[in-house]
């Protein structure tokens, strides 16, 4: 049997994209996404739970995600989970596991770059939720 290695993210930036090149002046762009989800604990009350992860682009797809993309800004992002380790500066040896990104989409509106539209329900406005029950779905 196969394997699957893949990683579909919406988040924020929690910082602006760093650029930076190789030595054979390949671009990289590294950047951290902030993910959240809401439950309730056993008291029933609301508990907000947010994950940080740390994403890698190259090329074109770096350059592009540094232009565009700020702290702050939502951003869907595919790739796969890739692990390595680094010695740091004292010799102690690091691992660290990223998200290789290999695709991405704009999700904020242009212009809106400090406004959520995950609140926004204005759509709803076009339905009559009020004289709808649960006996009027087809299937």
């Amino acid at each position: 049997m196969g394997s699957v290695n893949k990683v579909i993210l919406l988040g924020r930036l929690g910082a602006d994209p760093d650029l930076r090149y190789t030595q054979d002046q390949t671009p990289v762009s590294s950047f951290n996404i902030a993910t959240s989800i809401s439950f309730k604990n056993k008291s029933g009350e609301k508990v907000d739970k947010t994950s940080w992860h740390r994403c890698v682009a190259w090329r074109k797809t770096a350059e592009t995600i540094n232009q565009y993309f700020k702290k702050g800004n939502q951003i869907y992002v595919e790739g796969s989970l890739e692990s390595r380790s680094y010695e740091d500066q004292n010799g102690e040896k690091k691992y660290v596991t990223e998200v290789i990104v290999n695709n991405f989409q704009f999700v904020d509106s242009k212009g809106s770059e400090q406004q959520s539209s995950s609140n926004d329900d204005s759509f709803l406005d076009d339905f009559d939720l009020e004289g709808s029950n649960s006996d009027d779905v087809p299937f």
